[in-house]
């Protein structure tokens, strides 16, 4: 809907209270002296901001766009393009249109689960599959014994043997395995269709029920898994043949057989995706004819690069050479699925897909999809739990370690729960909070058990709005409403599309507080991050020259990212050499706060947008938040205390309670468009990378169709 509000209203004065929140000041009706009535003075015109959302987006990141598609179209050399992504990234950067925050891990924790047992990568899905984790009885692991373990796996990592050593060493040191692992859930899926889904709540859940042609290892090793070996490559690069795994069957959530595995599910899946558009913009300009089937030009699904030679043959056919097409494997498109039992629920594929959606069960609920994998879902009970027992018809039973993997329910209105509940062995670990470390080191289990999480690769950060749309939720205009005056929402939605007024943000949070909120101030720095991608995600494989210079194989991703900064004048840091023992790092660090810099493109924001931002006159934005969620509540007003500090109260954030855990969600994380994002700024989001090049984390904010971009309150 479009709003006219922008080049109507005036501006009005606002004052800051400290920390009780902020309140529009009114005139008081006081009583005029007899005679002419002094002529009000007239009120400055509030500055314009975009409506289009194509315009705002080319304002924001047109630059970053072009370099982006300049990168994407360098296919025959992989160091080559790493680099001109690294550059692109620069620029997203620069637009601060995101706020790096942090990353999974990094927080003190105590377990159960032995380190290094559960398949692992930093992109796809297989870091969620826990069917071969090594979980003890009893007492945690101590934390001598973690400390030799991670000593051991560096050593092995790659060969295999770790797995195996690790068995042995638990039974050595008197520990006893045994065949269940709980763990606490915070969000329940929105649907069980893995092909209809990107988000992580959903994908966490159902990867346990089905298996992938190929699968990482617990060593960060690919292995065949539902292919008999790895693809046949045509020379041309252009042509991937898997042999599919014979003798597999799909079986209902009763464990019924429903039919056998074959190549088609393949074939089958990748057009069920494509019809409800999940995820089908990571194949767009991948898989041969995609783009066509999705605009109409194809509708013979059949001339899509994906075919079943025969029943356990599969063929893939693609545009162009694609160096990381492997590693996509791992994640919802390249699922399989079953054509009777989807047909048989009321799915339908093709052009009809849409119009059947609300008549189909496939996928609302577990007892409505097919499983081909380790586990079958025997308990889903909304906001309490999700059991998963073994399948007695996994095609490899005898590598199901945990027989009963059970996941409880956790609101977060207690942070203590968590913490007790492990103590008690209803959970097998959990992370130490700033409210549980004191539990922890009064109750002796810190000195004893404790260890540091390892990070992982997604990126959680503030995510910009630069038109907001949404002023209450969309599913419920009673919930969360904005308490901003029409004047305040003109002026925050101008101020957000000025460049250097993000910057002034981004210069003005102290992360690392924020972060502390949850983390605890000992460990708060750890998982700061500083750039979307990881700067050590990809490194080059060889020498290469562009524009910023030239870099030698080895250099990692993010040296480019930092040389790019430094030689666009940017004081933002992120890459910090010393780190990770002299390897390197984009995390660990505050490469962004400085509250120098934050007064300083303020200045610039007021020039640009001709107005005065000042304490006087501060420019009010919305930051929602669940205050039924203590360290949520913390870390919100950490975020605000140091923005409305560095620029000298000229930005307030303004706080919008959502009350509960899910009405934060559904302020953005639920939102399908940007139109129903219902705040200034949001941090309830993230990305976790799909496949293993840094394209999986860019293409989420290109024009128009990347997945995150809705989170800036456009498309």
């Amino acid at each position: 809907m479009k709003r006219f509000l922008a080049m109507l209203l005036a501006v009005v004065m606002i004052f800051a209270l400290a920390a009780c929140g902020q309140q529009t000041a009114t005139t008081p009706a006081n009583v005029q002296p007899a005679g002419d009535e002094p002529a009000e003075p007239e009120a400055p015109a509030l500055p314009a901001f975009e409506e289009d959302d194509a315009k705002i987006y080319a304002d924001a990141l047109g630059e970053y766009q072009a370099l982006l598609e300049t990168a994407k179209a360098e296919v025959n050399n992989v160091s080559l393009r790493y680099a001109l992504e690294a550059v692109a990234e620069a620029k997203l950067l620069e637009s601060a249109v995101y706020i790096p925050g942090y990353s999974k891990g990094g927080m003190y924790a105590i377990g159960r689960v032995a380190p290094s047992t559960v398949d692992y990568q930093y992109w796809g899905n297989d870091q969620d599959r826990f069917y071969k984790a090594l979980v003890v009885k009893g007492d945690p692991i101590k934390a001598e014994d973690r400390v030799e373990m991670r000593a051991k796996f560096a050593e092995l990592k790659g060969t295999g043997e770790y797995y195996a050593w690790a068995k042995q060493f638990l039974a050595d040191k008197g520990y006893e395995l045994k065949d269940t692992y709980t763990i606490g859930y915070s969000s329940d899926p929105k649907t069980w269709d893995i092909l209809e889904t990107y988000r992580s709540a959903d994908a966490e859940a159902i990867v346990n029920t089905f298996s992938n042609l190929v699968e990482y290892d617990n060593e960060s090793v690919m292995h065949p898994a539902l292919a008999v070996d790895f693809p046949e490559v045509s020379e041309d690069g252009l042509t991937y043949t898997f042999k599919i795994r014979e003798g597999v069957i799909w079986v209902d959530s009763q464990g019924r057989k429903v039919a056998d595995v074959t190549a088609n599910d393949w074939v089958t899946g990748l057009q069920h995706c494509l019809d409800t558009e999940g995820t089908s913009y990571l194949v767009q300009g991948v898989i041969k004819g995609v783009n066509d089937y999705l605009d109409g030009n194809i509708v013979d699904f059949a001339e899509v690069g994906v075919k079943a030679i025969d029943d356990y043959t599969l063929e893939y056919t693609l545009e162009q050479p694609t160096p990381y097409f492997l590693s996509m494997f791992t994640y919802n498109p390249f699922a399989p699925m079953n054509k009777e039992y989807f047909e048989s629920k009321g799915g339908v594929l093709g052009r009809d897909a849409w119009a059947s959606l609300e008549s189909c069960d496939y996928g609302k609920d577990p007892d409505n999809i097919a499983y081909c994998g380790p586990y079958l879902v025997s308990n889903n009970t909304a906001s309490n739990k999700i059991v998963f027992t073994a399948n007695p018809n996994y095609y490899d039973p005898d590598s199901v370690t945990i027989k009963t993997l059970t996941w409880l329910y956790n609101d977060g209105k207690d942070p203590t729960k968590a913490y007790n509940d492990m103590k008690a062995e209803v959970l097998d670990g959990c992370s130490l909070n700033s409210q549980t470390l004191q539990l922890a080191k009064d109750d002796g289990w810190f000195d004893k058990y404790q260890f540091v999480s390892s990070t992982d690769a997604t990126s959680y950060g503030m995510f910009m709005n630069l038109r907001r749309g949404g002023y209450a939720l969309f599913n419920d205009d009673t919930a969360v409403v904005s308490s901003l005056s029409d004047e305040q929402k003109a002026l925050a939605n101008a101020a957000m599309q000025n460049v250097h007024f993000r910057r002034a943000i981004a210069y003005g949070a102290d992360r690392i507080a924020y972060n502390a909120q949850v983390t605890s101030d000992e460990v708060a720095e750890l998982s700061v991050i500083n750039s979307y991608t990881p700067g050590n995600f990809v490194r080059l494989e060889e020498d290469v020259t562009i524009d910023l210079g030239t870099f030698k194989a080895g250099t990692y991703y993010g040296e480019i990212m930092q040389a790019q900064l430094d030689a666009d004048g940017m004081p933002i840091k992120v890459w910090d050499p010393e780190k990770e023992g002299g390897a390197g790092s984009s995390a660990g660090f505050d490469g962004w706060y400085n509250p120098e810099n934050a007064k300083a493109e303020l200045a610039l924001a007021a020039e640009e947008l001709g107005i005065e931002i000042s304490k006087e006159n501060p420019v009010v934005i919305e930051l929602v938040y669940p205050s039924e969620v203590v360290q949520y509540a913390n870390r919100a007003n950490a975020w605000k205390q140091s923005v409305e500090a560095s620029t000298d109260g000229a930005i307030i954030i303004e706080l919008l309670d959502s009350t509960s855990l899910m009405n934060w969600y559904y302020s953005g994380y639920y939102c399908e468009s940007g139109s129903q994002c219902d705040y200034n700024m949001y941090d309830c989001s993230g990305w976790g990378p799909d496949y293993g090049d840094p394209k999986t984390y860019l293409d989420t904010l290109q024009d128009e169709i990347g997945d995150m971009i809705h989170m800036l309150g456009i498309y």
